[in-house]
């Protein structure tokens, strides 16, 4: 990770360093000038959430955009899908959209997908980094090369009919009555129409953004609002996106919540019935549960695991030839249809099967049981506590005590200064003791 770019893009508190006009105005003059070659017309697509301070970075993006000489069609509120899609579509050198994902409103980011619409690798964002920080009057255009800004019009039905092209046109969601949590954020327009258009009776809740509501207590990372709704209003299924409507939980009729590994088992299943999915295996992180693994093998399926975020997820698939991966979170990638996670379309495929089993959505949903996992946070003041002699021979005693009855993972988070913990094991009381003396190592180390 460079000065600007981590795990996601750029990301960080709005109006402070490093999400500022002025470095969303550099960073437009930079990416721009990178993805300029040629005497021809070059355009670059901006799509945001509904955070206050997206007006702010889109003003500064358009301005360094145009002034090397990008024209910019800015999408408006719409899904991180829809720009990768869009930005293929309308045949741009550069897409972009400014959100923070599933964080509160008062932070914000900026994501780049390259003209093959998928998210930049490293090489290119490390340029980019380098023209903001060495670049000047000379990456700018004369005054006859400068580039125009317009509005387009007809993006959200454009996105909806690609999504629905996903499903066969035989499916119907006729009879179906479901809960749609869009977060308040970019999907609160699209997701409850598209469930419309394919004939669902439709629930939508977090479909009123204010510019500071977007996943606060609502959405996939606050699904109690969706549980909640699914149970008063007697609905088939429940669906949360985030605020960019690039990750999805599911809930079952009860009220229950479905994780991003059940959905990859499911959508694996379904995809490996009809012949349809490639590689014998999938991809996914380093968190997703070891019975999503044991599941999968059972099916003579592979796991790839990889380090946490859904670009890796997504180069690992290219590198295997797979067509599915994603998340425990909810980032699930079906690289038939898009090149990065897409709420709405995954909720579709799940939808699609439940259609096809005329089942109970508890029953098509769940595929394996979880083997106990555990998750903690060890927040730290300075320093690289993981580097620690006394901790290092906690890991190793831990890991030890383990063997092969379960997993220990450690990693620093990529965007606040935490140590996060995760085991799993059979033995829930195992797990937790071994747990818990590599937490109690960082504590004292970070005291």
């Amino acid at each position: 990770m460079g000065a600007y770019f981590g795990t996601d893009g750029i990301r960080g508190k709005a109006n402070n360093r490093p999400m500022t006009a002025e470095t969303a105005l550099k960073v437009g003059m930079a990416a721009g000038h990178l993805f300029t070659n040629g005497e021809r017309r070059h355009r670059v697509v901006i799509g945001k959430d509904t955070r206050l301070s997206g007006y702010m970075i889109e003003s500064a993006l358009t301005a360094g955009f145009t002034s090397v000489g990008m024209d910019v069609f800015l999408l408006g509120p719409i899904p991180t899908p829809a720009v990768a899609m869009l930005t293929r579509s309308l045949r741009a050198d550069l897409g972009v959209m400014i959100s923070a994902s599933h964080n509160p409103y008062y932070d914000n980011g900026i994501k780049l997908f390259g003209p093959d619409s998928y998210k930049l690798c490293d090489e290119k964002e490390a340029q980019i980094e380098q023209l903001i920080e060495n670049g000047g009057v000379e990456l700018l255009a004369t005054p006859e090369r400068m580039g125009r800004a317009r509005r387009i019009d007809g993006v959200h039905d454009r996105y909806i009919e690609y999504a629905k092209r996903t499903l066969d046109r035989t499916v119907s969601l006729t009879g179906k009555k479901v809960v749609i949590d869009a977060a308040h954020g970019a999907a609160y327009k699209v997701a409850p129409l598209a469930l419309w258009e394919l004939g669902a009776e439709v629930i939508p809740i977090g479909v009123q953004p204010d510019g500071f509501n977007i996943n606060d207590h609502c959405g996939s990372t606050h699904p109690e609002a969706l549980c909640t709704a699914v149970r008063k209003r007697g609905a088939d299924i429940g669906i949360a996106l985030d605020g960019d409507a690039d990750r999805v939980l599911i809930a079952d009729e009860r009220g229950e919540l479905i994780d991003g590994d059940q959905i990859l088992a499911l959508i694996a299943e379904d995809w490996k019935r009809a012949g349809r999915l490639r590689g014998d295996g999938i991809a996914a992180t380093v968190m997703s549960n070891l019975g999503l693994e044991r599941h999968l093998n059972k099916l003579g399926l592979g796991l790839e695991r990889t380090p946490v975020g859904d670009r890796q997820v997504v180069e690992r698939m290219r590198q295997r030839d797979f067509n599915l991966g994603g998340e425990q979170s909810g980032h699930i990638i079906l690289s038939d249809y898009t090149t990065t996670g897409d709420g709405l379309v995954t909720a579709l495929q799940v939808l699609s099967v439940v259609v096809d089993k005329d089942a109970p959505v508890s029953e098509v949903c769940h595929r394996f049981n979880r083997v106990p996992q555990f998750l903690e946070n060890v927040r730290y003041e300075s320093g690289k506590p993981l580097e620690s002699d006394t901790v290092q021979a906690a890991i190793a005693r831990s890991e030890q005590r383990l063997g092969n009855a379960g997993r220990l993972l450690i990693r620093p988070s990529g965007t606040e200064p935490v140590i996060r913990v995760m085991a799993e094991g059979d033995d829930s009381q195992l797990v937790q003791a071994a747990m818990g003396e590599v937490i109690d190592a960082l504590r004292a180390v970070s005291a």
